[in-house]
């Protein structure tokens, strides 16, 4: 898959440095902990593919569309807009393959996320609360989870090209 300004392809054993060093940076891990998923785990999974910025050949992040619509990007990529618009194009394949609903769900304190899939459309369905043996900072506001069930379902501006 290819966006405006990312080439999206399949996870490969030549990107495990690049995984591990996401999965190592304590900022990009805030809402996860040191028990979430691993990255490296993505090589060879279906549904899962690397976000590569076009212009430099940079390993940008994750993005995939297991269970739920999940996605990490490196924090030197924070800001451009990069989740939104790798997370577009796995919607958008995701609901041009037949899916009838996608969800995600964040730490409700995790603005950033929230705020991605606000921007891809997605309506707030529930905050819960989840009882953790090691709580992150902020667990005590809770989870929240998202939804899209039609496309397209984008709100605001419009969303970035997707071939």
């Amino acid at each position: 898959m290819e966006t405006d300004r990312l080439l999206l392809r399949p996870a490969r054993p030549s990107d495990v440095d690049e995984l591990r060093a996401l999965d190592a940076d304590p900022e990009v891990m805030r809402f996860l902990g040191t028990d979430g998923a691993s990255s490296v785990g993505l090589v060879g999974r279906a549904g899962y593919w690397i976000g590569i910025e076009k212009a430099t050949g940079d390993f940008v992040g994750w993005f995939g569309l297991g269970e739920e619509l999940g996605y990490r990007v490196r924090r030197d990529k924070w800001g451009l807009g990069y989740a939104t618009e790798g997370a577009f194009a796995v919607l958008r394949k995701a609901f041009a393959d037949g899916v009838e609903r996608v969800t995600a769900q964040t730490m409700f304190v995790n603005t950033g996320s929230r705020r991605v899939m606000e921007k891809l459309g997605m309506r707030h369905v529930r905050t819960f609360h989840v009882d953790w043996d090691d709580p992150l900072p902020g667990s005590e506001h809770g989870e929240v989870e998202y939804e899209l069930t039609s496309w397209p379902g984008t709100t605001g501006t419009a969303p970035p090209r997707v071939r």
